[in-house]
């Protein structure tokens, strides 16, 4: 399986939601929390080329934010991408 990295604020609705699907589905993941360290936030940026959160990957894969791995899991794609 892929490794899932989440960047997330503790303050973000969506960082939550997509987090709480990955639970709910049994699939571990990496959080990087960006509150307060500018330096993450940047390389998250420059990675993602957005600054919102949360911002997802998989292994290498940017998959996107919360709503990209909403759609994902109801298109059933999610758990394919991973392995």
């Amino acid at each position: 399986m892929k490794q899932v990295v989440v960047y997330t604020t503790k303050t973000c609705p969506y960082c939550y939601k997509a987090k709480g699907l990955l639970k709910k589905l049994g699939i571990p993941y990496k959080e990087i929390s960006v509150d307060f360290n500018s330096k993450l936030r940047a390389e998250m940026a420059l990675k993602a080329g957005k600054t919102s959160v949360p911002q997802i990957w998989f292994d290498e894969d940017h998959i996107g934010g919360c709503d990209d791995l909403h759609s994902l899991h109801e298109k059933n794609n999610l758990l394919e991408l991973l392995n």
